[in-house]
């Protein structure tokens, strides 16, 4: 029985930014617990690449290529999928992206690619899959936060800003949605080896500091992360609602 709480079978998991990095192994997590899966992503190229190694492993793999921060594309895309392939059970909204640099020089235009990216993407991409979920009366959505949801880092203010802005939007996601049957959370990763941390990977100095501060004293592993969204999206977590799980290592629970 608490195995078949966490099986997904028959279900179908949009996983967005999915070509690489977090969105990939979480895709790759979510589909050997039996879900059929949804690519996304910008780059054609990178996410059919990514598409025939999930099915050379087995999995149900549909692409669905879309710019996340285009709220216009977004819906078309996924109006279609529905309407043509089937409901989607189980949004993840990972998409995102950082840039790094002393907030006095920080430039406004990336600035607001941060926002459009890291928030307006999670409203535009979740508002559009909950419209079909609502009238089927369930559905998960997970949003992936960050550790800088609660915490902050010199050189990162605006970045922190939208992780902020996603673990409030996910609380008001859940607010709004939770009477319908949706079930609405996020996932703060901590530091994680990805595309996206390739320069602070490759820092030693940096790398040193992260073990000491963070109490399992590693860097994560990608793979670690799925647990915590197969529990999201699945029926053991079904009277979880606005919550951010945080899978950091310990760096949030420490000073």
């Amino acid at each position: 029985m608490s195995q078949k709480l966490f099986d997904l079978e028959g279900k179908t998991a949009l996983v967005t930014g999915s070509s690489q990095g977090i969105g990939f192994a979480l895709a790759k997590g979510l589909s050997e617990a039996g879900a059929a899966i949804i690519l996304n992503g910008r780059d054609t190229a990178k996410l059919s690449k990514a598409a025939d190694e999930l099915r050379s492993q087995g999995a149900i793999v549909h692409e669905l290529p879309f710019d996340a921060v285009d709220h216009a594309a977004v819906s078309e895309a996924i109006d279609k999928f529905e309407a043509d392939d089937g409901s989607i059970d189980i949004l993840v909204n990972n998409a995102g992206m950082q840039f790094r640099t002393p907030l006095e020089d920080f430039p406004e235009d990336m600035f607001s690619k941060l926002l459009a990216t890291n928030v307006s993407s999670v409203f535009s991409v979740g508002q559009a899959c909950a419209r079909h979920m609502i009238k089927r009366g369930k559905g998960k959505i997970i949003n992936i936060a960050s550790v800088q949801t609660s915490l902050a880092r010199p050189g990162i203010a605006p970045y922190t800003a939208t992780k902020g802005a996603v673990g409030n939007l996910t609380k008001g996601m859940a607010t709004d949605w939770a009477k319908y049957g949706l079930n609405c959370n996020a996932v703060a990763p901590g530091y994680f080896d990805t595309p996206l941390n390739a320069a602070l990977v490759a820092d030693p100095e940096f790398s040193a500091w992260l073990e000491k501060r963070t109490p399992a004293g590693r860097w994560g592993k990608v793979e670690e992360l799925v647990g915590a969204c197969v529990f999201l999206s699945s029926a053991a977590s079904e009277f979880v609602n606005g919550q951010t799980i945080y899978v950091d290592g310990g760096i949030t629970a420490s000073l």
